[in-house]
């Protein structure tokens, strides 16, 4: 097999040449051109190379020069070389279509993990098709739809250009696993990376929590503790739910962004940190804003690059080799065999909408390994798939309320009677088979006898004969049909009220 084929464009003497011998030294075949109008032709002629090393200054001409390129030959390979400072710069090669970014002067470690990722013939197939990259012990990055490989195409050339990054998307679209993907392709992956969940801690807490405090700070500090900013030190920090922060602790990040420095709770000496911020929210960023939930000003230093992640509704081509992950990881932490997936539960999974994104997929191939009923698994997909579409059809015809916010508040109300109405019909079940022996239901259900009472009491279920239980009349169904349904052993999992 021939070498792969370098194209450096060079302004200086002294980096071509570095890099020239670098490939030399490692069997790549080489060819160096300066920097000027004729690289186009050259990029123009065949045989193109495979890829082109193209070193970009703080001016218009050589981000001209690299559209020029991607108008010449679309699906050619470019990685920019470029200065540290040279941010912005940078941000426009990401858009106009570079694959990566290497900081000058480079390290020979960034030019070889660049050359393995972009020139490599053996992992041509696998990128061009679908990506399964481990980002940390328990996080992977899974795609196949072109939106998320042009996103980790994105992240890939981000992650070493050190600004702050902010993730958008719906709960469960894998912000977190963006997140970790960035800093282990950065140059901070020997550091810490940290997550606060700020929706999680009231404001003096999180203060705490983020900038640390001095004894005596506050009622309970019996000690001196330092902050996540300064435990992970020139590493990474993610803020998930950034908007649910305090006015007055998003101040003060933003004077942490600004100035590298921050004072401790009740403390006296200013701290110097170097800490990249990966922010995080699932709400609508606009709407934040204008009700004054989220400063304006620490957007903008937040949303110095923006990944916006679709949901994976609208990414279905993911689902088959999410599915076959899950599986397989799912089968090998519970030494279970890894059941298949036949074409009729493919079709539903394929089929049904994932309110809860990947993190419910995830669960519910849970479900599916531990009780391998691929029955059960379809009875739990079809009810859902039949109300959301008749919930949809229902809510199309009518006006979104006065506010605007109708649509939102219709879907958060149809997901939480699914889960209750999945939880109702497994209790039934459970009811009916034990002939309303209450303890022999609660060992059934895997759940405690008072907390099993107290599900009869939230549901108003009551027994009427030794052989029936009657359910209450819901907005979704008549009491007969779920009665109908829980009597031919709706095969459901009890679905806990929290997150999915």
């Amino acid at each position: 097999m021939a070498a792969p084929h370098i194209l450096i464009v060079g302004h200086e003497q002294a980096t071509v040449h570095s890099v020239n011998a670098f490939l030399a030294l490692n069997s790549y075949n080489a060819e160096a051109i300066p920097m000027g109008p004729s690289v186009v032709e050259r990029v123009y002629k065949n045989p193109a190379p495979d890829l082109v090393l193209l070193e970009v200054r703080n001016n218009l001409e050589d981000l001209q020069i690299l559209q020029e390129f991607r108008q010449t030959r679309p699906e050619l390979k470019i990685v920019v070389l470029c200065q540290v400072a040279d941010k912005r710069q940078v941000m426009e090669a990401v858009h106009i279509g570079a694959r990566d970014c290497i900081t000058l002067p480079f390290q020979d470690a960034d030019l070889r993990q660049a050359l393995y990722r972009h020139a490599n013939p053996t992992l041509e197939t696998s990128i061009a098709g679908e990506i399964a990259e481990e980002v940390s012990e328990n996080h992977f990055f899974i795609a196949r739809s072109p939106v998320m490989r042009k996103i980790h195409l994105q992240i890939e050339l981000l992650a070493n250009v050190d600004v702050p990054v902010i993730l958008l998307g719906e709960s469960g679209t894998g912000k977190e696993v963006v997140a970790h993907l960035i800093h282990k392709l950065s140059t901070r992956s020997r550091h810490r990376l940290l997550k606060v969940n700020c929706a999680a801690l009231p404001g003096e807490l999180l203060e705490s929590e983020l900038l640390g405090h001095e004894r005596g700070a506050f009622s309970g500090a019996i000690r001196s503790k330092a902050g996540q900013f300064e435990l992970c030190n020139k590493g990474t920090i993610l803020l998930d739910e950034v908007a649910e922060m305090s006015a007055n602790l998003q101040a003060k990040l933003l004077h942490v962004l600004q100035d590298k420095q921050f004072i401790r709770l009740g403390g006296e000496t200013t701290i110097e940190v170097d800490v990249r911020v990966v922010a995080a929210t699932n709400v609508d960023i606009q709407q934040a804003i204008s009700q004054r939930k989220l400063r304006e000003d620490l957007y903008y230093r937040l949303s110095t690059f923006t990944i916006c992640l679709p949901p994976l509704r609208n990414r279905r081509e993911d689902i088959p080799i999410l599915l076959q992950h899950f599986l397989q990881r799912t089968a090998s932490q519970y030494s279970r065999p890894v059941p298949s997936i036949s074409p009729r539960l493919l079709d539903a999974c394929l089929n049904y909408s994932w309110p809860g994104n990947v993190r419910e997929l995830q669960n519910f191939v849970k479900r599916y390994v531990v009780m391998a009923d691929e029955n059960g698994a379809l009875r739990e997909l079809q009810p859902r798939l039949r109300r959301v579409k008749t919930a949809s059809a229902r809510t199309s015809s009518q006006p979104s309320g006065a506010n605007g916010h109708g649509d939102a508040r219709d879907l958060k109300f149809l997901v939480r009677n699914l889960k209750d109405e999945t939880e109702l019909l497994t209790i039934t079940k459970a009811l009916t088979e034990t002939s309303w022996n209450r303890k022999k239901a609660a060992r059934l259900l895997c759940i405690s006898y008072r907390g099993l009472l107290y599900k009869i009491r939230q549901h108003r279920i009551t027994r009427v004969s030794s052989d029936k239980v009657e359910v209450p009349l819901n907005g979704n169904g008549t009491t007969a049909e779920l009665a109908a349904e829980a009597a031919v052993g709706a095969s459901v999992p009890l679905m806990s009220k929290g997150k999915t």
